[in-house]
């Protein structure tokens, strides 16, 4: 998959993670990793990423006598959720055209390939 593609993929799907409530960094790779292999080092950077552009905040709580760094969804997170939804369908038909274009050119192709076996005929 193309990088740039896939990070604004992994972007929208650590929002949605976020959706269900504020979590912090192991879990939300813990939740990821059902449709995605995903490492801290490429999850830190897109939860920075998503914090500058307003899609998340953060907040600090103490556990077992740490501070625990959580993330928390906010309205900007959630349009951003909204906008990958409505392009969705876009995509969808995108990808479809593409298949069927593919496709109808590999049957072109052995149907060409048939021919010439059968006329001796080399294409």
């Amino acid at each position: 998959m193309d990088v740039q593609r896939k990070k604004g993929i992994l972007e929208v799907c650590v929002l949605a993670v976020l959706k269900k409530g504020p979590s912090y960094g192991y879990l939300i790779i813990r939740e990821l990793e059902r449709c995605v292999d995903i490492s801290e080092s490429t999850l830190y950077p897109i939860l920075k990423r998503l914090e500058q552009s307003g899609s998340l905040e953060t907040y600090r709580l103490e556990y077992n006598g740490r501070m625990r760094k959580y993330y928390r969804l906010t309205q900007g997170g959630q349009r951003k959720i909204d906008a990958f939804l409505d392009e969705w369908d876009e995509l969808r038909t995108m990808y479809e055209f593409v298949a069927e274009q593919n496709m109808r050119m590999a049957e072109a192709d052995e149907t060409s390939a048939g021919e010439d076996r059968e006329t001796g005929e080399e294409g």
